[in-house]
């Protein structure tokens, strides 16, 4: 239960950020390093991150944005399979 609160919450976390740093870009202001990006996305992160890529059309023009959040999100949810296969039964919504 603790892990899928987790995922949750930094889930929703990446999805905030990616809207926070597209309203900085637009006003010219101070923004989200690309590496903090990408360390919310792989401690799990990644689908909030992508999904927020394409929400806020943020980051979509870059070939490592556009990459690399789907192979983050692709390698989270091979752990988690992997997880459940292993025994660990994830709640489900």
């Amino acid at each position: 239960m603790i892990l899928m609160e987790y995922l949750l919450a930094v889930n929703l976390i990446g999805f905030v950020l990616m809207g926070v740093d597209k309203k900085r870009a637009r006003k010219k202001e101070w923004r989200i390093p690309e590496k903090m990006l990408f360390l919310c996305a792989a401690i799990g992160g990644c689908f909030g991150c992508w999904g927020g890529m394409y929400f806020f059309r943020h980051k979509t023009k870059h070939w490592y944005f556009v990459l690399g959040m789907p192979l983050l999100s692709f390698a989270w949810l091979a752990l988690l399979l992997w997880l459940w296969q292993q025994g660990w039964h994830l709640p489900v919504l």
